[in-house]
């Protein structure tokens, strides 16, 4: 972790005249700039919200900013706007309450200690109205321009892997490790559906996938475009410790999820394609049938040579021109059963 070991000559006065004093700068992890304090004043008022931490005001770049609480946020400046309505519907806003022994949730969770922001405007908000007085958004954390990391770590402070298991694997998985913030998917100030929705869902991922949705508009598809399935059916986005985000320990583990009856064990498995899936098929989508990933027979071919066929009734012709017309069970199958045909039995 690089250090900055240069000293600040400023102090703040803390409650009882008490001193934060000695407070050096030190990046971690790239993104954050903290300042610790080998020896710091108590705070100057208890945490009105289990979330609030007081690295907040130190990311700010203000020891001197106080928590002033939801209510003057809505009342002096915010009373009327949307985002405040959609946030009290809200998942965080509504169902998050005193009662349920949660910590609680609101506006200075995320946008850090209020005073500053509203330091000028008058305790009367419909004369902030009528003057058109806002509060200074310079004074607060500025979220949409923190890096990913950074923007991930105000949800992560809350949701971390105890409280929320899904998120154990995030802060290793592909997504933030390629500078996706939660902010990317998630809207707090939108509306009461915080979560993104099962229609919604395919669109979204498309945002940064269009690879795959080219993929998804070929003939043959899972009904991601008919609303039947979404992404989070075969990746946990959030993170996983497979290849590709998948749900399951092996892609076929993520496919007989749906698919039960491929999944076996069978007498009579197909050697080694048997736990990956994605040797025969595509599964976002294809030009073949059964999101095959070439057509048959020439899929067979890519593994296998032909051969002629023989039969019990010295039939001198017998036309297939595709492996499964006798090789119907190639998931696996558990009796070595000939084919019919009308011509004879093959001969094994």
């Amino acid at each position: 972790m690089p250090t900055d070991d240069s000293r600040s000559s400023d102090c703040v006065s803390g409650r009882g005249g008490r001193v934060v004093w000695h407070c050096a700068k030190i990046t971690v992890a790239g993104f954050l700039t903290l300042a610790l304090c080998a020896a710091c004043a108590d705070l100057k008022q208890s945490r009105p919200l289990l979330p609030v931490r007081e690295y907040e005001r130190l990311i700010v770049g203000r020891l001197d900013a106080e928590y002033v609480g939801t209510d003057n946020c809505v009342a002096k400046c915010h009373k009327h706007d949307k985002i405040t309505d959609n946030f009290r519907h809200s998942i965080h806003g509504e169902q998050i309450k005193p009662e349920t022994g949660l910590p609680l949730v609101n506006c200075e969770s995320c946008h850090g200690p209020g005073s500053l922001a509203i330091a000028n405007l008058d305790d009367d908000p419909d004369l902030n109205d009528s003057q058109n007085k806002k509060c200074d958004t310079t004074k607060f954390l500025d979220i949409m321009n923190l890096p990913p990391q950074a923007q991930s770590l105000l949800c992560l402070k809350c949701h971390t892997a105890a409280s929320t298991p899904v998120l154990a694997l995030w802060n290793a998985s592909a997504h933030a490790m390629n500078d996706v913030s939660c902010f990317d998917c998630h809207q707090l100030h939108r509306g009461p559906q915080q979560k993104v929705s099962h229609d919604e869902m395919a669109e979204l991922c498309y945002g940064c996938h269009p690879d795959v949705k080219i993929e998804n508009n070929l003939f043959s598809h899972h009904p991601l475009r008919e609303k039947k399935m979404s992404c989070t059916d075969c990746h946990e986005v959030h993170g996983s410790m497979q290849d590709k985000l998948l749900r399951g320990s092996t892609p076929k583990e993520t496919c007989t999820r749906c698919h039960m009856e491929k999944q076996g064990p069978f007498a009579f498995e197909h050697g080694d394609v048997t736990e990956n899936c994605a040797n025969c098929h595509t599964p976002h989508g294809s030009v073949n049938n059964g999101l095959l990933s070439a057509a048959l027979p020439f899929l067979c071919f890519q593994c296998h040579g032909g051969h002629t066929l023989d039969t019990t009734s010295g039939a001198k012709q017998l036309f297939v021109n595709r492996c499964t017309d006798c090789h119907s069970q190639v998931h696996g199958s558990d009796i070595p059963s000939p084919a019919e045909f009308g011509a004879g039995t093959l001969r094994q």
